[in-house]
């Protein structure tokens, strides 16, 4: 077994034990987990393997694909040029993307998951996904699903695309570049859309045979038809390949380390600046999180507080998980912040040991 290695602050031993449990249990096969707790990076370990024949060891610049821990990368893209004043939350989309529908359709709704579009409208093969302007070009020909803003339906696969062409329409860069230009080399983190053409990438597996089946809903459900097209998403021939790693779909496939994704919570926490360097004002942060729709969600199926790109907790944390395994959220009154990724794609019962690990430690 690759052993568990990485720093752990003496408090947070019991945390450690834990994340090492996955890996003698066969409840993981290679992760990595970050703590940021009141500034202090208190844990940041790596374990497993980054490849199923266990010949790479996952080190502490391995990166994976998190799927909808994207999300909050992507509006944070966005939110930067509302930020900086040019674009505005209730702007209509059509006011930058001019082939996009004149229907009310604001960038508020795109961010909020509230816009209506919550699938692709056109079937579409895996190859689709290289090819970013036929996706834009499918969601700029369809309507709505609902009145934009008055439904939510987390837009799972066409959230990035809705974003991201709003960001290129309105900076002119794509999306991935704007991310690595503004977020990721200001802060130090270890991530981008797609694997920015990184060696140490760990390939994804499936925690049980029947994964992309279970994970995807009952077709003809919103769910499925959100979740299943483009094809190629629980594919491990796709996800592991070129086509995946080499292409930005900005819903799904940031690749990224444990300490990347914790580092940007800690940005957050500490209203959008760290190690000195400010990507977006107070004010900006705290519109971010603020919630903008708190209800059903029809392709989750269940109660959502959806903000501009996180989900909203009761405690009041915010993040995302993503479908497989992997989060990054921050809890801001026990100043906070978690990042866990995974290769192994299955539930969340491994974040919740995490997390009532941790939070036994800060409560005390």
């Amino acid at each position: 077994m690759s052993p568990v290695t990485g720093h752990t602050s003496p408090a947070f031993a019991p945390v450690r034990d834990v994340f090492a449990g996955f890996f003698t249990d066969g409840r993981d096969s290679g992760a990595g987990l970050a703590v940021v707790h009141r500034g202090r990076l208190v844990v940041d370990l790596v374990g497993g393997w980054r490849d199923t024949d266990r010949q790479r060891p996952w080190t502490p610049w391995t990166v994976v694909a998190v799927y909808s821990v994207s999300k909050p990368f992507a509006a944070a893209c966005l939110m930067i040029l509302v930020d900086r004043g040019l674009v505005g939350l209730d702007d209509p989309v059509h006011r930058h993307w001019p082939e996009f529908p004149d229907d009310g359709t604001t960038v508020r709704h795109v961010l909020a998951h509230t816009a209506g579009r919550p699938g692709f409208p056109s079937e579409r093969p895996a190859q689709a996904w290289a090819e970013w302007s036929l996706l834009t070009a499918d969601l700029a020909g369809a309507g709505p699903m609902w009145t934009p803003g008055t439904v939510a339906a987390e837009h799972a696969l066409t959230y990035g695309h809705l974003v991201g062409e709003l960001v290129r329409r309105v900076d002119g860069r794509s999306i991935g570049r704007f991310l690595v230009d503004e977020v990721a080399q200001p802060w130090q983190l270890e991530l981008s859309f797609g694997s920015g053409g990184r060696e140490d990438v760990a390939d994804l597996a499936f925690g049980a045979p029947d994964w992309p089946q279970t994970s995807v809903g009952t077709p003809g459900s919103l769910r499925h038809r959100g979740l299943a097209n483009p094809a190629g998403c629980r594919d491990l021939a796709v996800l592991n390949g070129p086509l995946w790693r080499d292409t930005e779909v900005p819903a799904v496939n940031l690749h990224a380390t444990a300490t990347a994704v914790v580092r940007f919570y800690a940005g957050m926490l500490a209203g959008g600046t760290l190690d000195g360097r400010r990507i977006l004002s107070e004010a900006a942060v705290a519109e971010m999180c603020r919630v903008q729709h708190d209800g059903l969600d029809q392709l989750l199926e269940r109660t959502v507080r959806w903000s501009l790109g996180f989900q909203v907790e009761d405690d009041g944390s915010f993040g995302m998980g993503g479908i497989g395994g992997s989060c990054g959220y921050a809890l801001p009154s026990a100043g906070l912040a978690i990042g866990f990724v995974t290769r192994h794609l299955a539930e969340f019962d491994r974040l919740d040991e995490l997390e009532t690990a941790i939070m036994a430690v800060v409560q005390e």
